[in-house]
């Protein structure tokens, strides 16, 4: 996690993160690894998916944390139950002077659509699983008027366990349709394990 602090304090922050991280290493900054999920994984690991308008997003405190929550209108249920508009929160965000960026956590804008791998959190709202490999943006071909996906890792690297290597995969411009029912069997198949 990275902070930065516009405005004066900005000189001194990184002189006073260089002696922080003297004393407590590992303590001033952390790395974001993201293990490679197959969709089949995310399907089963979200109770909740859903296909959602961004209605917009705030940021506030949370137990020393700066969080950026954002509002859904959810368009479509996929798995589990939910009501109508849902809050999803993730780490980071900007509040005031401060900014917290964190790797691997995705951003939404008002209006856009994407389906997510949601679960619940200890606060009684919602995040994505696995951050950018939960999330995938709704793009809409103005020509054919037909809907495609693509994955938030198509351009973030996660960790394979198998090849033991990180790589930058994820679905890329795979119709909506086709995504849907890829999603469809997975949880079929996940069903199919319970019984």
């Amino acid at each position: 996690m990275m902070i930065r602090v516009r405005g004066r304090s900005r000189l001194v922050f990184p002189s006073v993160a260089l002696l922080l991280s003297l004393f407590a290493p590992g303590k001033v900054a952390r790395a974001t690894t993201l293990r490679r999920m197959s969709l089949a994984q995310m399907s089963r690991a979200a109770p909740l998916i859903v296909r959602a308008r961004c209605l917009g997003n705030s940021v506030g405190w949370d137990a020393g944390e700066i969080w950026t929550f954002t509002s859904f209108d959810v368009e479509e249920l996929w798995k589990g139950s939910a009501p109508a508009r849902i809050l999803v929160r993730l780490l980071g965000g900007r509040l005031g002077n401060i900014t917290s960026n964190v790797s691997g956590v995705p951003r939404f804008h008002a209006g856009e659509e994407v389906v997510l791998f949601l679960q619940p959190t200890s606060r009684g709202d919602l995040s994505v699983v696995s951050w950018q490999q939960g999330t995938f943006r709704i793009r809409l071909d103005a020509r054919t008027g037909e809907e495609s996906v693509v994955q938030d890792t198509a351009s973030f690297a996660t960790f394979d366990p198998a090849t033991r290597r990180f790589q930058t995969d994820g679905i890329r411009g795979l119709s909506l349709e086709t995504f849907r029912a890829r999603v469809n069997a997975a949880l079929r198949e996940e069903t199919g394990r319970t019984q």
